[in-house]
């Protein structure tokens, strides 16, 4: 898709389904709350996996509603920038015969054109986001940001203490990672919950709460845009 179609998007309406209840909307105000109360130059930005392959919908394994949440991801990267915050990009760039990906996905690689191949237009980010200056690329081979990464050691050397999430998908890398820093002690971890996506917006809600339950924080975009250090 352009990239000034992309740019469009930026400001049309949330997309179908992700209307939310009364008492979703109260822990999004709480959420809120909690962001800020957080320094951004104590805090990185994990965008996860917004890659070809698990976007566009040419792509066997693209997650359903990832390509609606785009504009999101970009708007949520441009204020990270602006306010100083340290986005890393968390991406998967695979051997071409899957020796390096899960047990159950390396059917995908039968034929040396799994998705998220290293060098392939399909491991790219997909259009409207780019790597620039001062942010950093993160490879990972599991669900989590963290196994079998240095992703812990470059966030205690840089001095982040709070993280924001975006990406997807939410049941998967994005539920995975949190847990993960969630029990590596990180002071505040937020996900964005419209700038993360999964195949529908029920399982992406039902693992929202969860992740609200072990204390991670949900702002909207809006939310998070409008909160202050």
């Amino acid at each position: 898709m352009p990239l000034k179609n992309l740019a469009r998007l930026a400001t049309s309406p949330s997309p179908r389904g992700v209307e939310r209840s009364s008492a979703s909307i109260k822990a999004a105000k709480i959420s809120g709350d909690f962001m800020g109360s957080t320094k951004w130059n104590e805090t990185a930005m994990l965008v996860i996996d917004m890659q070809n392959d698990f976007i566009l919908p040419d792509s066997s394994v693209h997650v359903a509603d990832g390509l609606a949440i785009v504009p999101s991801v970009i708007q949520a990267v441009s204020v990270a920038r602006e306010r100083g915050i340290f986005v890393i990009w968390v991406v998967r760039e695979h051997d071409r015969w899957g020796r390096d990906v899960e047990l159950f996905r390396r059917h995908f690689y039968a034929d040396g054109k799994g998705p998220a191949t290293k060098t392939s237009k399909g491991a790219e980010l997909v259009d409207g986001l780019s790597i620039e200056g001062g942010d950093y690329k993160l490879v990972k081979m599991r669900f989590s940001a963290f196994l079998g990464t240095h992703l812990h050691s470059l966030l205690q050397n840089s001095g982040i203490k709070n993280l924001v999430v975006v990406g997807v998908q939410t049941p998967n890398c994005i539920r995975q990672t949190v847990f993960d820093a969630v029990s590596l002690d990180y002071q505040h971890v937020s996900v964005i919950s419209d700038a993360t996506a999964a195949a529908t917006p029920e399982i992406h809600f039902a693992n929202m709460r969860d992740m609200k339950n072990i204390g991670v924080a949900t702002p909207t975009l809006q939310e998070w845009c409008s909160s202050d250090p």
